[in-house]
């Protein structure tokens, strides 16, 4: 049954899939990117105030014109090897829905690249990769010039739980 609800879920997803603008990142070489409609802005790196006793994904926060945002590295997030940051390092500010509204975070990503404008068919379904790898939060892969890039639901690269605990860091 769960089985069937997945393949449901999965085809409910990709047809859901819009073409539309997509802000392209790196990180460690792979492209990665994100609906523009949930990225509010591009910040270079600044200060960030470590809180304790969070997950290591999460750097702490940083005030963004006298608002407070939690940040979180999406290397370790997605347990990539950690690297020291480079002038191309930067914050994007995402909104993000959650079960008790929409929240500001910041993720800090290798280099941001380019918006694209990804046309729906040249977005496949994510592939299977066995049952016990969780690929919920991608969207699908863009075929792009000879390359792919890896579409983020940037809702679900965090569970609830996480999104709940970033909440009550500010």
């Amino acid at each position: 049954m769960t089985t069937l609800l997945k393949k449901m879920d999965q085809a409910i997803k990709t047809t859901t899939i819009q073409t539309g603008k997509y802000l392209t990142f790196i990180l460690q070489k792979e492209e990665y990117g994100i609906g523009i409609l949930k990225v509010k802005e591009i910040i270079g790196m600044m200060p960030i105030t470590s809180v304790p006793k969070t997950p290591e994904f999460v750097k702490g926060v940083v005030n963004l014109r006298g608002k407070v945002i939690p940040v979180i590295d999406l290397r370790v997030k997605f347990s990539m090897e950690s690297i020291d940051y480079s002038e191309r390092t930067c914050i994007i500010v995402v909104e993000v829905d959650s079960e008790s509204g929409t929240i500001l975070i910041g993720i800090v990503v290798d280099a941001v690249s380019e918006v694209l404008n990804i046309k729906e068919q040249e977005i496949e379904e994510t592939p299977a990769f066995g049952t016990r790898l969780n690929t919920e939060y991608i969207l699908g892969m863009a075929k792009m010039e000879g390359g792919v890039k890896i579409l983020l639901d940037i809702d679900k690269v965090l569970n609830p739980q996480e999104i709940q605990g970033l909440g009550k860091t500010v």
